[in-house]
């Protein structure tokens, strides 16, 4: 079995890698990816738009950051390594600083977004159209943080010295959403998948006769868990003479947490964000707590490249896991040791 990589950069495509790595990761702003060619016979420059398939599935859309190259007496390297294109949100800072009140997080993305190159603001993702959440246009799901898409925020400033990337990020945790970037390039205002069909299974037994995995490692971390976390918030500005909407506070509990730790943040969005915002900090402080990371042979299982944002049934007796997680992070490498990819697989929807 060997794994086919391909970069495409306009009509030219470059293959035949020396060694590479390409990473995706629901929770990491921008993806990286670093190539490495010998003897190259292809001109490539920085600042292109740029597409990799593994297999022949697209499996990152990006900009190339850097080009090296150089030569020893083997003869002449050619480094190649960029992001995807949520690293352009990444770098590029708000022109325009305003004040939020009355606007939603569409129409913030939208004019956020207007002037960053190569992005097709047409293949945005909101939370009604995500991972199947709503069946019909306007049929709720019973998740209120859905409902709340187009609910005006009612104070917010974006100020000198943020990036896109932070103002959007902000504002869509206010909401209970976060953002990220699939392999298309398509920008995504959401939530991981919860639900659905695994697409793939991890196996390791004593036995070793069904084993799949060349390397299994199980994290359990409450450093950066808390048992209670407060969201309290001001909405100074506002018409509203209601306390509750003046001076807003909301707060979730984790059970799993051992001892007393409590975390308090402040969010002056409006009134509705307390609640939305400190259960996505507790979804974030789960997510950190507990962590398995598989490495696997090649880039594929069953014809399928392992992709993030997808389920996954794991049996490891040696480990003691048995259940479906989701896979958030994966990276494909090619080295000396052969063509692997590491899988990096947590608790699917710890908000509940």
């Amino acid at each position: 079995m060997s794994d086919n990589i391909e970069l495409r950069v306009g009509s030219t495509a470059i293959k035949n890698w020396l060694s590479y790595t390409i990473e995706a990761d629901i929770y990491t702003a921008d993806d990286a990816f670093s190539l490495e060619l010998a003897h190259p016979e292809t001109q490539v420059t920085a600042g292109k738009r740029c597409e990799l398939y593994v297999n022949g599935t697209l499996e990152l859309t990006g900009i190339i950051d850097r080009v090296n190259k150089s030569y020893d007496k083997s003869g002449v390297k050619l480094k190649v390594e960029g992001r995807d294109l949520m690293g352009l949100i990444v770098d590029s800072y708000c022109e325009e600083f305003f004040t939020l009140q009355g606007t939603t997080v569409k129409t913030l993305a939208e004019r956020l977004l207007k002037t960053i190159p190569f992005i097709n603001r047409e293949k945005i993702i909101y939370q009604e159209d995500f991972a199947g959440r709503v069946k019909k246009k306007g049929t709720s799901s019973g998740d209120s943080s859905l409902n709340l898409i187009d609910a005006p925020h009612n104070f917010s400033q974006i100020e000198p010295g943020m990036t896109v990337f932070d103002a959007l990020k902000q504002y869509s945790a206010s909401r209970g959403m976060m953002f990220f970037c699939l392999p298309d390039g398509t920008f995504v205002f959401g939530k991981p998948r919860e639900k659905g069909t695994p697409l793939y299974t991890i196996v390791c037994t004593r036995e070793g006769k069904e084993n799949n995995v060349l390397e299994g490692e199980m994290v359990n971390d409450i450093s950066r868990q808390y048992s209670k976390i407060t969201v309290i918030g001001q909405q100074q500005g506002t018409d509203d003479f209601e306390s509750s909407k003046i001076n807003t506070k909301a707060s979730v509990t984790d059970s799993a947490v051992p001892f007393y730790k409590p975390m308090v943040v402040k969010d002056n969005n409006d009134y509705q964000s307390p609640a939305l915002h400190s259960r996505m900090l507790m979804e974030k402080a789960r997510h950190d707590g507990f962590q398995l990371r598989y490495k696997v042979p090649h880039h594929s299982q069953g014809g399928r490249n392992w992709a993030i944002n997808e389920l996954c049934t794991v049996r490891d007796e040696v480990l003691g896991i048995e259940g479906t997680y989701l896979i958030y992070g994966r990276t494909m490498e090619l080295s000396r040791q052969g063509t692997y990819t590491s899988i990096k697989l947590g608790k699917p929807g710890v908000a509940k």
